[in-house]
């Protein structure tokens, strides 16, 4: 090995601080999750676990109705994900490799809405999903969130530089449709970025708070994250028992981490070296 490609002892160090300002609030978050209040703001602070996690973890299930609020999330946040994963491509697909009038001006009007605060369109949605009727309901939650404007650039710019023209035309003179074309050809190609653009979808309406809080009104239509905002009462905090809401809202993610943090990887890797 070159002494020019040997990786240095403080790149090794610079990682380990990254890595550790990475995990240190998930471990944290469970630290207080084991105690109580009282423990949780002591100083110098506790860094040992406790031992009340479970007694904490089961007045989290009686509180609220945690489980079927996983549920919800876990509903919400897959079928966005597929969404995402779908629609994101298709819309993508269009902009890159179809022809139309106004395409150019339609892709510019996608990609200015990414500068839009979020928060500018929860008064004209709320009005929208209130004329459907459909407040206090989970499609309120998963029809907006089925596609986003980031997901759009994304797909397009990877099906832009993955799948070249010729390719196309060749299925369209086999006699391909624009459907069996993308369906068949271009998303099995970039399946990596769909996969990624999912979980990134999935993983932000797991953790959505706000539209949700804004929606929902009855408990059985909670979502995780509403959940744990009802385990606190108007003038006190509970800091053990929300931590411990938390970290049980946390778990699936990690999971999810565990299982395809690999693959998920490997698709940003990917689309970063690519074209």
């Amino acid at each position: 090995m070159k002494k020019a490609d040997r990786v240095r002892w403080w790149t090794y160090l610079l990682l380990a601080v990254a890595t550790l300002a990475c995990v240190f609030p998930l471990y944290w978050m469970f630290v207080v999750a084991t105690t109580d209040t009282a423990t949780a703001t002591r100083l110098p602070p506790e860094i040992v676990p406790g031992g009340n996690f479970f007694h904490l973890a089961g007045l989290v299930f009686s509180t609220v109705p945690f489980v079927r609020s996983i549920g919800n999330s876990l509903l919400v946040a897959g079928t966005i994900g597929v969404g995402h994963a779908v629609l994101c491509s298709l819309a993508g697909f269009a902009f890159a490799k179809l022809r139309f009038p106004g395409r150019n001006a339609l892709f510019l009007i996608v990609v200015l809405t990414m500068t839009v605060p979020t928060q500018l369109a929860v008064i004209p949605q709320y009005m929208i999903i209130s004329a459907l009727g459909w407040v206090d309901t989970l499609q309120a939650l998963i029809v907006p969130g089925l596609a986003s404007a980031f997901g759009i650039f994304w797909m397009r710019q990877h099906l832009a530089t993955t799948i070249s023209d010729e390719i196309l035309q060749a299925a369209r003179i086999d006699g391909a449709g624009t459907w069996q074309i993308f369906w068949r050809i271009a998303f099995p190609l970039v399946r990596p970025a769909a996969f990624v653009l999912g979980l990134l979808g999935f993983v932000t309406a797991w953790n959505d708070f706000l539209w949700p809080f804004i929606v929902l009104k009855s408990p059985e239509m909670y979502t995780a994250q509403i959940a744990i905002k009802a385990l606190q009462n108007s003038f006190t905090v509970d800091l053990g028992l929300a931590m411990s809401g938390s970290f049980l809202a946390t778990l699936p993610l990690i999971v999810l981490f565990v299982f395809v943090g690999r693959r998920m990887v490997d698709g940003i890797m990917d689309g970063a070296f690519k074209g």
